[in-house]
């Protein structure tokens, strides 16, 4: 048996080369009966190896008839063989039963629904979109009516509780509401499961359920082809909408989904009922109620306690409260949309909901009484250090109120000018301002700035030249021809 590699030296020697058998055989140093064989087979085939005897080959027959008696799993055969003195191990054990029994293959009744029955509802989630200066997970809702298989899409960048009943009552108005909804195990539907027990259903949307008129199916754990027409909602959306569709902004997808269902989703032909579903709709519209014409709190309720900035955090952003309530514990509301919070039953702010990430919202209003209580401070130092200038200092202040001055602005510049002239000048000054009823800062800057005049005093007495030269000057006389004007002209 020669390898692989010889076999392709002698086809180049016989083909390409032109060599003959002899030849052949010398230069690869074979016998040219060899040669000769292999030149005449066109495909090169290794020798087939003689099958190696198993360890499990006396036990074969015994586990097809157990098989074939019990469908036992690979582990049970296993043991039954070591009590029947098998030698081997479980990984042949386990591989002979893969060949001999096929793979399980499940299979499904097809679900029908009457019209009006039943809605089937779920998530999906396809990359990040940009919100603002920060980017989001982007996640869809979709509701699917089993009969006519009309569908109702809508986008949000989170799947926390306020947007998944805000969708539901999106959907209801687009579709109506239907006997009972189909969810799987998501955390706002199904708190948890418990063996042999009835799922333990989230209250809220038990409440949202009896608000509206319909009742809860939750799917069975790992069962999602119950609720199938959904699932393939979901696909058909990522397929046909979202596939190679590029967003700038969330604030463009809602209305492009919008436009894609009225025009393309619901009026295509769909593969299961070969009908479009907008004509389906019309003979289920007549099963569906109307959702509840009064609104229900969607609200998703929080507690927190205010900053000392007067600020609570919401998803990374700060949102401000009036400066009063800095330090108290508040209760928050969230929407989809807005924010409202709560001290005890009286609302004191109101806010929109941002997406973005570390946003500061402040409401300008909010600071106000801070502001004014420091102002209020500051006033009264500069008050207090005013009247410690003068004993009629208090009868000067009230002056200046009572003409209904701006006092602080005159507080402020008499202060200044007791620094520059020093505290008693600026004393004198304001007794001097106050007998003549004169309430003002600029009086008071001239009073000091006239007296802190000095008169210059002579160095020595005036004493005049006696000196003849210097008395008895001659000027000449002055040349005014210059101002002559001609006559011609």
């Amino acid at each position: 048996m020669i390898d692989y590699e010889t076999y392709c030296k002698i086809q180049d020697h016989r083909t390409r080369q032109g060599l003959t058998i002899t030849q052949t055989a010398q230069a690869l140093g074979l016998h040219p009966q060899t040669v000769s064989k292999w030149w005449r087979i066109e495909h090169y085939r290794r020798r087939a190896q003689p099958k190696r005897a198993s360890r499990l080959d006396p036990y074969k027959g015994l586990i097809v008839r157990w098989l074939d008696a019990h469908p036992l799993s690979a582990q049970q055969v296993f043991q039954r063989l070591r009590e029947a003195d098998f030698k081997g191990g479980y990984t042949i054990v386990k591989d002979y039963v893969r060949t001999i029994r096929p793979a399980h293959q499940r299979s499904f009744l097809t679900l029908s629904f009457a019209a009006g029955e039943c809605a089937q509802v779920d998530w999906g989630e396809y990359g990040t979109i940009t919100v603002g200066n920060t980017r989001r997970k982007l996640s869809f809702f979709v509701m699917v009516l089993c009969y006519s298989r009309m569908m109702y899409l809508e986008f949000t960048v989170a799947q926390t509780m306020e947007h998944f009943l805000a969708a539901h009552e999106h959907a209801f108005l687009a579709l109506g509401v239907p006997e009972k909804i189909m969810v799987d195990n998501l955390k706002s539907a199904v708190l948890r499961r418990l063996i042999g027990q009835a799922p333990v259903l989230n209250p809220r949307y038990v409440d949202f359920a009896r608000h509206h008129g319909f009742t809860i199916k939750p799917c069975n754990v790992r069962a999602g082809w119950e609720k199938g027409r959904v699932e393939s909602g979901v696909g058909y959306v990522k397929k046909n909408f979202l596939n190679g569709l590029e967003f700038t902004d969330f604030s463009c997808v809602n209305p492009a989904a919008r436009l894609w269902c009225d025009e393309i989703a619901n009026l295509r032909i769909h593969g299961e009922t070969h009908q479009r579903p907008i004509d389906l709709l019309q003979s289920e519209r007549a099963q569906l109620k109307t959702p509840n014409a009064n609104p229900y709190d969607l609200a998703r309720v929080l507690t927190q306690r205010a900053s000392p900035q007067f600020r609570v955090r919401i998803d990374t952003n700060r949102y401000s409260v009036p400066a009063e309530y800095a330090g108290r514990l508040l209760t928050v509301k969230l929407w989809p949309d807005r924010l409202c919070v709560y001290h005890q039953d009286q609302l004191i702010a109101r806010h929109n909901r941002s997406y973005e990430r570390h946003k500061d919202l402040e409401d300008p209003d909010h600071p106000k009484a801070l502001l004014a209580q420091r102002r209020n401070a500051r006033e009264q130092r500069l008050l207090s250090q005013f009247l410690t200038l003068a004993p009629q200092a208090t009868a000067y202040y009230e002056g200046l109120t009572a003409r209904q001055l701006n006092a602080r602005m005159h507080l402020a510049k008499i202060l200044a000018l007791a620094e520059i002239h020093g505290r008693e000048a600026t004393a004198r000054a304001i007794a001097d301002a106050l007998a003549f009823h004169a309430f003002s800062s600029q009086y008071i800057a001239h009073l000091l700035e006239a007296r802190s005049r000095t008169r210059a005093q002579p160095v020595s007495p005036l004493s005049l030249t006696r000196r003849q030269d210097l008395l008895e000057l001659e000027l000449p006389e002055p040349d005014l021809s210059v101002y002559e004007v001609p006559d011609d002209e």
